[in-house]
């Protein structure tokens, strides 16, 4: 039996690789707005975040995501992923 690696990604925010499925992904597809990928698997450009209300308090007033995706986020953004996150 293989043992498989697990799959690492970083978090755009404190920057701690973690495992993809402990992150959120969110994404960037061509020609279209910016998403909350929960499956992690739609097509574009693609950021994660730690599930930890404090990285997105961070992110946000660092413009970490604007800086990623190089567009402008409207606060009804940050407000549905910081619902996912407080759950």
């Amino acid at each position: 039996m293989v043992n498989k690696k697990p799959i690492l990604r970083r978090c755009i925010s404190c920057n701690e690789q973690k495992e993809k499925k402990e992150l959120i992904r969110i994404v960037k597809p061509k020609d279209e707005e910016i998403q909350i990928d929960l499956s992690g698997k739609k097509n574009g450009r693609g950021a994660y975040i730690c599930k930890k209300e404090e990285c997105l308090n961070k992110a946000i007033k660092a413009k970490k995501f604007e800086r990623c995706f190089e567009i402008q986020i409207e606060k009804d953004f940050y407000e549905r992923l910081r619902g996912i996150i407080l759950g």
